[in-house]
């Protein structure tokens, strides 16, 4: 089974690549979404959380406060290496038991989907065989973001701001794939990665 990472800023429709890629059986495994599965309680990884930064940044469900947890971190390098370090390793653990259920469905390819692909060392720990970063246009992405997540523009603007660049992912990823048109404009450059990587036939 071939194992890509495909990743990219907020906003530039990896979600969108990831269905062209399940047309031809080649699944992803959503680390976002991983995340917060493992947020719900119980949970080790949320009891690990709590035991580092205090039940101040729980619900009163038990759930994560993730603005509470953000208001600590993110004013604090070491508290947020803290925090990456714990998460990580659960979403690792979690994405590579969804990777052998993949595996022993027998089929073609699977994707590891993850903002932080190369950050993380998902790229290493999870086998991925080539790495695919979809980029977009800023306008457009600040467009997809308020639509998606309800935002204004300025907080838009402010997160794609906060993020890496396009030549961080220009730089380290074996493909590029730029989504800022039509999607029927996508599906070829779907099938040149999934040619290339032998995943379907020439």
């Amino acid at each position: 089974m071939f194992i890509f990472g495909l990743t990219g800023p907020s906003g530039a429709g990896k979600g969108t690549i990831a269905e062209l890629f399940a047309k031809y059986k080649v699944y992803s495994v959503d680390t976002d979404a991983v995340y917060h599965r493992l947020l719900i309680p119980p949970s080790a990884c949320l009891d690990e959380l709590t035991a580092r930064f205090g039940t101040g940044v729980l619900s009163p469900d038990g759930s994560l406060n993730r603005q509470a947890l953000a208001a600590v971190v993110f004013s604090d390098d070491n508290a947020l290496a803290d925090l990456n370090a714990i998460t990580h390793k659960y979403i690792l653990a979690r994405t590579k038991e969804a990777l052998d259920l993949y595996r022993a469905g027998n089929c073609p390819g699977a994707i590891v989907d993850a903002p932080l692909l190369f950050e993380s060392g998902a790229v290493q720990a999870c086998g991925c065989q080539a790495t695919i970063a979809v980029l977009a246009d800023k306008s457009l992405r600040v467009s997809r973001i308020m639509e998606r997540d309800g935002l204004t523009q300025e907080a838009a603007v402010h997160r794609i701001e906060a993020q890496k660049p396009d030549d961080f992912y220009i730089a380290r990823a074996d493909y590029v794939i730029y989504n800022n048109g039509l999607v029927s404009d996508l599906l070829p450059q779907v099938q040149r990665i999934l040619r290339e990587t032998a995943v379907i036939g020439q």
